[in-house]
């Protein structure tokens, strides 16, 4: 495996060498590097400022020598001890320093979507396979190809307006009128009879009427509550999700029928729940340090239930706890942002949701409403760029699933007495993974590039903005580049990580 991933990195080095020469010439060459300069009416003025600026691009030498100028600079940078540069814009700023704030901003708001994308989408494409030609699958494939149909642009507009704009001016009097209330209901109903109705009609009609008719009376208590208003999880509500989310991850990983993991699981939540307990009023201007610390002291503690109450399903027991631990950590974290959300709501005069940049200017506020703040100003470009990813993991992975289900060895494992959810998942699943991982690999790569119209629509300064920025007004090497080497990097080893995961997936791969 050393002598290939050493040979990669090789080819990879030359193939990028290529692509940055191709890349750095096509900028030099893609416009008048005086085109903004022209207009300025002092003659002395305007001749200095373009001595300057030939000066800074080097515009006396060949495009070959400038490159290699800048390629010495880069491997310098790279290099430690070495002492190099990766350029300066027009400007005169350093592109290293630019470039790390737009790789930071660019992170904050793709990785999240990125990857929420991928879990969504991977899991509703298992359950679409498996449910082929049934209500779900019809309606994810309609939705699916629905999301990947919508302009990027016109997905962030309606955003903006009915997201922000609208939401903000319902918040200032939460109330939830019939009409919304049959809509809503509606919708709920529809969703969970897509998924839990089957196929016989007196199931639908069944799952129909009582999903409909909990949605509208949970809608109508929360309406009547004001907890719109003032929202938190509260107690009784925290316990029945501890209890909910032990029995939901029994169901996942082992099955109901193994009672020790389902006791483990329990015991997990019944921890999670005391920790929340103890904290509450503990809580109330945090930090990162802190709340990574309880987290590892609850999973801690979750994991030794397991150990002790698990039995002969010790290792099952082990995961179900502390997966339920995980999500008693994410319910008492949710629980304890709602709580801060009225006062946030009016240090931000009553517009929490953001539409534009990625933080509020000269805000003030404790850790809770700090990270609101980020949260609201994320939310939206998030959900734009999650609509359009969604629909590509979930028609891929159905389409690898499908082929997957049909082969001998998935056939073998059945007849081998195994139960569904291990044919499913350690035979089927792993290998439906390996085209999967490819998308994974080119998109986490092309992310790093940032979302050009999205960080456009929003008003975010990152990778896109600054690739943008450096073509406009005038061509402007220095930051494209600075762009250019991120991306091809980030596609370079991220494609690595891809054909060493490959091996670890199907045991008949060799690297060799």
């Amino acid at each position: 495996m050393v002598v290939f991933i050493v040979r990669r990195l090789i080819v990879s080095f030359f193939v990028l060498v290529v692509a940055t020469f191709i890349m750095y010439s096509l900028t030099a060459l893609s416009g008048d590097p005086f085109e903004d300069l022209y207009g300025i009416q002092n003659a002395a003025d305007r001749e200095r400022r373009m001595d300057a600026r030939a000066e800074l691009l080097m515009l006396d030498k060949s495009i070959p020598e400038r490159y290699l100028s800048w390629l010495g600079g880069v491997l310098g940078y790279l290099l430690p001890f070495v002492g190099g540069t990766l350029g300066r814009n027009i400007n005169g700023q350093e592109i290293s320093t630019l470039l790390g704030q737009a790789l930071s901003a660019t992170l904050q708001l793709v990785l999240a979507a990125t990857v929420l994308a991928i879990i969504t989408g991977v899991t509703i494409g298992i359950v679409s396979a498996l449910r082929q030609y049934s209500a779900f699958d019809y309606s994810i494939t309609l939705v699916s190809f629905l999301f990947f149909s919508l302009p990027i642009f016109w997905v962030a507009i309606l955003l903006k307006q009915y997201g922000a704009i609208k939401l903000n001016t319902w918040l200032a009097d939460p109330a939830i009128t019939p009409t919304w209330l049959v809509g809503l209901s509606l919708l709920s109903a529809f969703f969970w009879t897509a998924i839990l109705g089957g196929r016989q009609w007196k199931r639908r009609l069944i799952v129909f009427g009582s999903v409909f008719a909990a949605t509208a009376v949970l809608l109508y208590y929360l309406s009547f509550v004001r907890w719109f208003k003032t929202p938190s999880l509260g107690i009784p509500l925290m316990l029945m999700l501890a209890v909910g989310a032990a029995f939901a991850v029994t169901a996942l990983t082992s099955g109901l029928g193994r009672r020790t993991v389902l006791y483990s699981a329990l015991a997990a939540g019944g921890i999670g729940f005391v920790i929340y307990l103890v904290t509450l009023g503990v809580l109330d201007d945090p930090n990162w340090l802190l709340l990574l610390g309880l987290c590892a002291v609850t999973l801690a503690l979750a994991g030794a239930a397991g150990w002790f109450l698990g039995g002969i399903d010790r290792e099952q027991a082990v995961r179900a706890a502390v997966l339920t631990g995980v999500a008693i950590s994410v319910l008492g974290f949710a629980d304890h942002v709602l709580r801060a959300f009225p006062d946030y709501t009016r240090k931000v005069a009553g517009r929490p949701v953001a539409t534009i940049g990625s933080n509020t200017p000269n805000f003030r506020g404790d850790f809770w409403q700090t990270f609101l703040d980020s949260a609201t100003h994320i939310v939206l470009p998030s959900i734009a760029l999650i609509l359009i990813s969604f629909a590509t993991y979930t028609r891929y992975t159905r389409a690898s699933m499908l082929e997957v289900m049909n082969q001998d060895y998935v056939r073998t494992a059945r007849s081998k007495g195994l139960t569904e959810r291990t044919v499913v998942m350690r035979h089927a699943f792993r290998n439906a993974l390996i085209p999967v991982t490819t998308l994974m690999a080119i998109d986490f790569g092309a992310v790093l590039g940032g979302a050009v119209i999205t960080e456009t629509v929003f008003g975010w300064r990152g990778m896109g903005n600054l690739f943008i920025t450096g073509l406009r007004p005038v061509p402007d090497p220095a930051p494209v580049m600075g762009f250019f080497i991120v991306v091809g990097a980030a596609v370079v080893i991220f494609n690595l990580i891809a054909d060493i995961a490959y091996a670890f997936l199907d045991p008949r791969i060799r690297l060799s």
